[in-house]
């Protein structure tokens, strides 16, 4: 079964531009759109799990940091999938996002086989880890 997707972003023409990619490359799986951090946040309280969170870092209410830090620190998410869609090419938003938990970082505007490519190899990653044995 595939899982959905949650795609934080607040600029309208990237999300078209994220979707249509998605569609395009056969991407099957529900995909769950929050336009700001604290709309992602209550979508993410509903506990719904994704098979792959992507999240841009520069949304109103709530930063994409704070949404990342909050993802990381709930156990249930702890090992879901996160890539960050981010215009900064700054060095310090991207060591930033990976100290925070991200998986991957990927910069806007976005190469959407790069893309693609994330996201399909992480969603891989979410499903094998998701499918191994718990140890206590």
């Amino acid at each position: 079964m595939n899982k959905a997707i949650l795609l934080v972003e607040d600029n309208p023409d990237e999300e078209l531009l994220m979707l249509r990619a998605l569609k395009k490359n056969n991407i099957k799986n529900k995909i769950v759109i929050a336009r700001d951090g604290s709309e992602a946040l209550r979508i993410i309280a509903q506990d719904e799990q994704f098979q792959v969170i992507m999240l841009d870092l520069n949304l109103p209410v709530v930063s994409g940091m704070e949404v990342l830090k909050t993802i990381r620190e709930n156990n249930d998410l702890y090992s879901t999938p996160v890539v960050i869609l981010s215009s900064s090419r700054e060095e310090s938003d991207m060591t930033n996002s990976y100290r925070l938990g991200a998986n991957s970082y990927v910069t806007k505007p976005v190469d959407y086989e790069e893309f693609i490519d994330t996201v399909n190899n992480l969603g891989r990653y979410w499903l094998s880890v998701n499918q191994l044995p718990a140890y206590n």
